[in-house]
């Protein structure tokens, strides 16, 4: 009941699960493509229940953490995950960039115990277990780690539309197996592609961002 179940074991596959050939055309800066986004798969998916004490559903995220103002990823915190998950995985993302989804933030390996984020996250690869709150039930910190964005950095980076209002939202994924991370983290598709037919749970917070210049 306690052993943790990597991909590979839970899918037959040799080698890191997320290890998908991704070409980029063009600089990563400011680049906006088309993402993939996670099967439904045939599992049968609860509900998470995401928060964030610096904004409620649907309403403006502060300027704070935002790309106008310190940059810091805002505070996050979830409730409802089943007893059969193994690892949470986030993914922050602008489903209305011009041309495609724009991903602002990749971390895994967050443990079934960790019930939310700390305002602030450091820009490292591997996420201090000081940025989790509780921590009860895992190794929070040792195997959590942060992917780069679309801005190609490591980390939380915020909302910088290029015009109008866009829409950021914050998704927690629940699986029922752990992402073997390897060197560093996967990318936004590589996740994507590991966490097939393993989501158990997801919820969404959604923000908005509307540039004031």
């Amino acid at each position: 009941m306690g052993v943790r179940r990597t991909v590979s074991e839970l899918t037959g596959r040799s080698g890191p699960a997320w290890a998908v050939a991704v070409v980029l055309s063009g600089s990563v800066v400011g680049c906006w493509r088309d993402e993939p986004e996670p099967a439904r798969g045939g599992l049968a998916r609860a509900a998470i229940a995401v928060r964030s004490a610096a904004f409620e559903e649907g309403a403006a995220i502060p300027g704070e953490f935002t790309c106008d103002g310190a940059d810091r990823s805002p505070p996050l915190e979830w409730s409802g995950i089943p007893d059969s998950a193994r690892e949470l995985a986030l993914l922050v993302d602008d489903p209305d960039a011009p041309g495609g989804t724009f991903t602002h933030w990749v971390v895994v390996g967050l443990a079934p115990g960790v019930t939310g984020l700390k305002p602030g996250v450091p820009a490292e690869e591997n996420l201090p277990a000081g940025s989790l709150i509780g921590a009860a039930g895992g190794s929070p910190g040792k195997s959590t780690r942060q992917g780069k964005n679309d801005f190609g950095k490591v980390g939380y980076g915020g909302p910088c539309p290029p015009g109008g209002t866009h829409r950021y939202r914050f998704r927690l994924f629940a699986l029922n197996a752990t992402i073997p991370t390897g060197e560093r983290a996967p990318t936004r598709a590589e996740l994507v592609k590991a966490m097939e037919g393993h989501i158990v749970a997801e919820g969404t917070l959604t923000g908005k961002y509307t540039r004031s210049r």
